[in-house]
């Protein structure tokens, strides 16, 4: 993890080691993770021999939001628990649910039995909700800061003032990030600066995501449809005030040596508004970074908007990181520079499947197109094994910059976005099963 070269090894020189490891990752936990161990009997596997041994006991993505939603509306907290129970290698720790509020304290009391919970956002449905454990942890805040200084060429010397410019889910693993990279980056005598808003917490997310369906299909009342017109209109206007105070720190600590991240959509809109004060690159420090966190989440911003943000806060080539992850992975992706890919480290078993997500396509040198799985190795708190919604070109010949390993090519795409639904063949069968368990 700590090796300079780590991202040299070839397919090759890595495909017998990794089989073997996932074979071990397998024997070890097929008995303890039930919805593996149904995965392994329905397809009749016993021992992992090669990598498409291993397909049929992939998770969707989907299978971490395959609980029932009336657990969440119902707040059914202790049949949640339950289901948390199909997914997990460790048994969840009984606590106390009978007066627990809302899904962040039970979050919260999760936490204190040792199972860290991170969620995603559910912008667009439900949450997946991804166990994780304390090598877990301590597992992310190496990778961040490894994997930044890899992709950036930022060494880690505490010598930038760090300003943040996105709203931050507030969930163990985002929070473990966002410190380690502070310990990492930041200039302990330089306060770090976040938008002057609430952070997001799971309970508020779902809160609105509930909402959000009830209106579509026609079953929310009047006063939840003003009360969700009053909190979306607060929510906005406390952004906008906090984008233009975020402006301000940039432009006062615009000599500073940098550490800007954020999301795209926001990073934009603050650029924005630094250029009509009649700031741009010529104003800032010639050694900034920027990290970058997700993809658009579906907002529309022009064509040019990487350029205009690195133009504006003087980001130069070779300070641009950009990393390819997903909540399901406990690690990163770094892009370098002179191959513009993705480089998947030794521990990360990358796999192409076709669109179903059913069959491995044969692949052992080249470039190739289908869509994405992965096995994270160094994953402890739940099985590393992922069927993504992505659309990827996974290349096993050495990369332009000189590394060996596999690549993924800068051309990503969710299924989602070019198809009208996307469906993963498994997900129906682990559908079925975890809600007959929970």
């Amino acid at each position: 993890m700590d090796a300079e070269d780590r991202f040299r090894y070839s397919h090759s020189e890595l495909r017998e080691a990794q089989v073997e490891a996932l074979n071990e990752k397998f024997q070890e936990r097929r008995d303890r993770i039930k919805l593996l161990g149904h995965r392994a009997r329905e397809a009749g596997i016993t021992e992992i021999r090669d990598r498409a041994d291993m397909v049929p006991l992939l998770f969707p993505h989907t299978a971490y939001k395959s609980y029932p939603e009336s657990f969440l509306t119902e707040q059914r907290w202790d049949r949640l628990g339950m289901w948390l129970g199909t997914v997990s290698p460790y048994p969840i720790s009984p606590i106390e649910t009978s007066d627990i509020a809302d899904i962040d304290e039970w979050i919260a009391r999760l936490q204190a039995k040792g199972h860290f919970l991170s969620c995603s956002s559910g912008t667009t449905g439900k949450s997946a909700m991804l166990l994780a454990s304390d090598k877990d942890m301590d597992w992310s805040r190496k990778d961040t800061v490894n994997v930044f200084a890899w992709g950036s060429g930022v060494a880690p010397g505490q010598d930038r003032r760090r300003i943040g410019v996105a709203p931050i889910a507030a969930v163990p693993k985002n929070i473990i990030i966002g410190d380690a990279q502070a310990a990492a980056f930041g200039d302990p005598d330089k306060p770090a600066f976040r938008l002057p808003i609430p952070p997001i917490t799971v309970g508020s997310l779902t809160t609105m995501v509930v909402l959000r369906r009830r209106i579509a299909d026609g079953t929310a009342r009047p006063e939840e449809l003003a009360e969700f017109e009053r909190t979306s209109a607060e929510r906005q206007e406390a952004l906008d005030k906090a984008m233009i105070v975020a402006a301000e720190q940039l432009i006062e600590y615009r000599t500073d040596k940098l550490f800007v991240s954020g999301m795209w959509n926001a990073l934009y809109q603050v650029a924005k508004i630094v250029r009509e004060r009649g700031f741009s690159a010529k104003d800032f420090h010639p050694d900034n970074c920027i990290y970058v966190g997700g993809g658009l989440k579906r907002a529309q911003l022009p064509p040019d908007y990487r350029e205009f943000v690195h133009e504006t806060f003087n980001i130069p080539d070779n300070r641009n990181f950009q990393n390819y992850s997903m909540q399901e992975l406990n690690s990163g992706m770094p892009k370098c520079r002179a191959g513009d890919r993705y480089h998947v480290p030794p521990w990360i078993v990358p796999f192409i499947l076709d669109e179903k997500g059913e069959t491995l396509l044969p692949h052992e040198a080249g470039e190739i197109e289908g869509r994405a799985a992965f096995f994270d190795l160094s994953l402890d708190g739940r099985w590393g094994g992922v069927i993504t919604g992505d659309k990827i070109s996974l290349d096993f010949d050495p990369c332009a910059c000189g590394c060996a390993g596999p690549s993924i090519r800068n051309n990503i795409v969710r299924y989602s976005d070019v198809k009208d639904d996307d469906k993963i063949g498994c997900a129906g069968t682990v559908d079925a099963y975890v809600r007959g368990l929970s």
